[in-house]
């Protein structure tokens, strides 16, 4: 019945779209579309559908078998590694292969390609930010070492095999729905791919509306509004922690007071910034020892905050060879096993939200871009044209200039106009050549504590707090990444890019990066907080959170005698650690004598929550809506007139007030005659969110769960909403432990028990199959909902055929 009423929902919408058009598909041919034998109708899947199955592969080493569990999990048992990368890619492109390839075509700037002109401006921010540079020194790096070349060679034979048995009538429905065939997988597409996980958790910086801040209100008010260190920090690894002086002592150019900190007079700019990554992307993971666990073995856990989307981002697997044994979540278009654990180890991950991404200006000496002005010389740049072909239309052609730091992101052709600057270079870390399979592939194998460390020089960005665990007692975190010494202040602002005395001075060595290995407190956390204290001798700034980790690092140092389900329920836990912090600022402030009827009711109610974000608790959508206003009545006025679209972090306003409220300047309105006091924005903000609770309330969506709507939604977005699961019941947040938002939040949970034989709980929002049409499309969001996981079925190395297996799939030489 379920797959009736996606089909029906489909049908209306494909009719729609064929009816009025739309700016993102093109009308298609319908009657193809909906034919029973070659459309929509074909996938269908019943819901008795048998995956066993016998192929004849000659390019394989040796036969390959795979057991699938009743949640289509596949266990890849391979007697070499090439034949074990052959399968898993083979696999990926079974189940998820319109999703790979439409995410590498995002990544390299080809949407309008499959849509429409109505991509441009998103492909040409790509090819602007050089996401195809990146991901060709990456291949470069992966290619030239014999393991990591193996890795990729197999894994695209795979795909490509299982895409050369492809008939136009078993294409997924997307491309079916937008009208196009896939292409040839290649080496080149992984390295793409790879850069895409870059860009979204260390492609981002605030550099440019800073500089507009600056110009406006000062580099001491900058600092003031977005400080380095918070007051209340827990971080990553325990305070006190005594760091060894700095290898790299990166001094600023004499020119910094005067040129880059001093005040510029502007009027804001007329800024178009390139679409940044979602500030939330982050991760909760900690590790406990045995000495707090009751087994005495380590527990740890994972679980990664990105956007929630169907088909989902994690597909997972086991993948048996003679030199590894792992089972967790894999990307699709990406060989190895990216979160997980094997028989010795477990291993996860959060983002470690550190900037490693400045912007420069360049003056060119005219508009050809051919030639800019550096260390007193003019310099030849490397002009790159990009071809961005359009779906029904002609190509569209853009040239980007690349200089010694790096593309020309803005310029006369995709203006910034910031502060006069004619052009704006950007020097990103993930430009850099690397090759950070080389991490996976010996972290899949590694055995103890030494092998994960050595792993680690692998892995330059996106950088990442990378939890560890051991069958044998160790647990230990290491943010590990490449990272610019900065001087104090660099990178804030945009650099003058005219000389080299701004240029990144060095890098931060490895063994001086924040880490903590079998601390005394006896665990180990993080959740995009700042990885050490002031103490830490590095210029280190970043897009922190603050109240997740504070709130897993007091529930980790209560806790003793620690089970997996008491895991299961910190990873569950919804009470708000930030609301514990600004709801008696709120409270303190607001004018209760000028409250009447509902306000007044409304207002008991955020004085009586007991501070947890559950589903049904109105209170805790009264206070999220009250706080949103607070905010906007604080910083709309002043930041917006200086061009700043992105105010100062919840933590950052809280703690401003908790210092000294008495003299808060921005609690005045500037466009204003009157001069308002906290009083005044605190009461106002409290009438705004009255209005929109009533209006909540009487559509029944006053409670939290449904206030928050949480959803899950296809790559596609509204335009294919019969695809997605919406308004699933869930609470959490953010700024808490279970930070479910709308539509982001913990894309994979795992909880892993270092026993003699590994014990695992997983589950994402989403399923093993990319078809809409398959009861394993969304299998699992239910029970990811309702905060439950499924116990991982691990089949140890030299097993026979296992009784849990459902289906079998075989590979055969010949």
């Amino acid at each position: 019945m379920k797959i009736l009423y996606c089909c029906i929902s489909l049908l209306i919408t494909i009719a729609l779209i064929v009816l009025l058009g739309t700016r993102y598909v093109a009308p298609l041919p319908l009657g193809e579309f909906l034919s029973p034998q070659h459309g929509v109708w074909y996938h269908a899947e019943p819901l008795d559908k048998n995956f066993d199955e016998t192929l004849v592969i000659p390019a394989l080493k040796n036969d390959v078998a795979v057991y699938f569990d009743d949640r289509l999990v596949p266990h890849i048992v391979a007697e070499s590694e090439e034949d074990g990368f052959f399968v898993q890619g083979y696999l990926h492109a079974k189940f998820r292969l319109w999703q790979m390839e439409f995410q590498v075509f995002a990544a390299g700037g080809r949407i309008s390609e499959i849509v429409g002109d109505a991509a441009l401006d998103f492909d040409r921010g790509k090819r602007r930010l050089g996401m195809v540079y990146a991901a060709e020194n990456l291949l470069k790096e992966a290619e030239a070492n014999p393991q990591t070349r193996m890795m990729m060679d197999a894994y695209t034979a795979g795909v490509n095999a299982y895409i050369a048995s492809l008939k136009n009538v078993a294409l997924p429905v997307e491309y079916k729905l937008l009208d196009y065939r896939p292409e040839p997988w290649t080496n080149f597409k992984t390295a793409l791919f790879i850069k895409e996980m870059t860009r979204t958790l260390a492609g981002g910086a605030d550099d440019l509306g800073l500089t507009k801040l600056r110009d406006f209100f000062g580099d001491a008010t900058v600092r003031l509004l977005f400080p380095q260190v918070q007051d209340s920090l827990s971080p990553v690894v325990p305070p006190g922690t005594v760091f060894p002086p700095p290898a790299v002592v990166p001094q600023p150019p004499a020119s910094a007071d005067s040129l880059y900190f001093k005040t510029v007079a502007s009027n804001g700019g007329a800024l178009r910034e390139i679409e940044k990554p979602d500030k939330d992307n982050g991760s909760n993971n900690w590790a406990v020892s045995g000495s707090k666990t009751a087994s005495g073995a380590p527990i740890l856990c994972n679980d990664p905050h990105l956007n929630l989307t169907l088909p989902a981002i994690w597909y997972e697997m086991q993948l048996t060879t003679p030199t590894m044994n792992a089972y967790g979540v894999s990307f699709p278009g990406t060989p190895g096993v990216i979160i997980g654990f094997n028989e010795d180890i477990a291993f996860g991950f959060t983002n470690s939200s550190r900037d490693v991404m400045d912007f420069y200006g360049i003056r060119f000496k005219d508009e050809s871009k051919k030639q800019y002005y550096f260390d007193s010389a003019w310099l030849d740049s490397d002009i790159r044209i990009e071809e961005i072909k359009v779906k029904g239309k002609p190509a569209v052609y853009d040239s980007v200039a690349y200089t010694v730091f790096g593309p020309v992101m803005y310029d006369a052709a995709f203006p910034s106009k910031e502060n006069g600057r004619e052009a704006l270079a950007v020097r990103w870390k993930a430009h850099d050549p690397s090759n950070e399979l080389l991490f996976w592939y010996h972290l899949d194998r590694a055995k103890n504590y030494d092998d994960y460390k050595a792993s680690l020089q692998y892995f330059t960005a996106p950088a990442q707090n990378v939890v560890f665990a051991s069958r044998t007692g160790d647990i230990a975190i290491w943010q590990q990444g490449t990272f610019p010494a900065r001087w104090k202040g660099q990178g804030l602002y945009i650099m003058p890019g005219e000389d080299s005395s701004y240029m990144w001075q060095g890098m931060i060595p490895m063994e001086e990066n924040p880490h903590s290995v079998n601390p005394e407190r006896g665990f180990v956390s993080s959740a995009n907080q700042r990885p050490a204290d002031s103490t830490y001798p590095y210029f280190i700034p970043g897009n922190y959170d603050l109240y997740r980790g504070i709130a897993i690092n007091r529930h980790l140092s209560e806790m003793q005698h620690i089970t997996v389900k008491d895991m299961l329920n910190l990873m569950n836990d919804n009470y708000n650690v930030f609301a514990e912090t600004a709801r008696p600022v709120l409270l303190k402030h607001i004018n209760e004598n000028v409250l009447q009827g509902k306000e007044v009711v409304y207002l008991e109610a955020v004085k009586k929550w007991s501070l947890r974000n559950d589903i049904e608790e109105k209170s805790a959508t009264l206070f999220h809506i009250w706080f949103d206003k607070f905010k906007k009545q604080v910083w709309q006025d002043d930041l917006e007139q200086a061009g700043m679209t992105e105010y100062p972090s919840d933590g950052t306003l809280t703690e401003m007030l908790l210092r000294n409220d008495t003299t808060f300047a921005f609690a005045d309105n500037i466009n204003t005659t009157e001069t308002e006091t906290l009083s005044d924005v605190t009461t106002a903000a409290f009438k705004e969110m009255v209005s929109v609770a009533d209006s909540l309330d009487a559509a029944g969506s006053l409670a939290w769960g449904k206030s928050k709507n949480t959803s899950v939604y296809h790559l596609l977005g509204d335009r294919a909403l019969p695809f997605a699961r919406t308004g699933l019941p869930v609470g959490g947040g953010k700024h808490i432990i279970n930070a479910t938002a709308h539509s982001h939040g913990p894309s994979w949970k795992m909880i892993v028990h270092l026993l003699e034989t590994p014990e695992a709980y997983v589950v994402y929002p989403g399923g093993q199959s990319g078809n809409p049409g398959s009861v394993y499309y969304d299998q699992f969001v239910d029970k990811w909902a309702a905060g439950e996981q499924y116990e991982a079925w691990f089949l140890k190395r030299g097993d026979k055929v296992p009784e849990k297996k459902v289906w079998e799939m075989n590979f055969k030489k010949k």
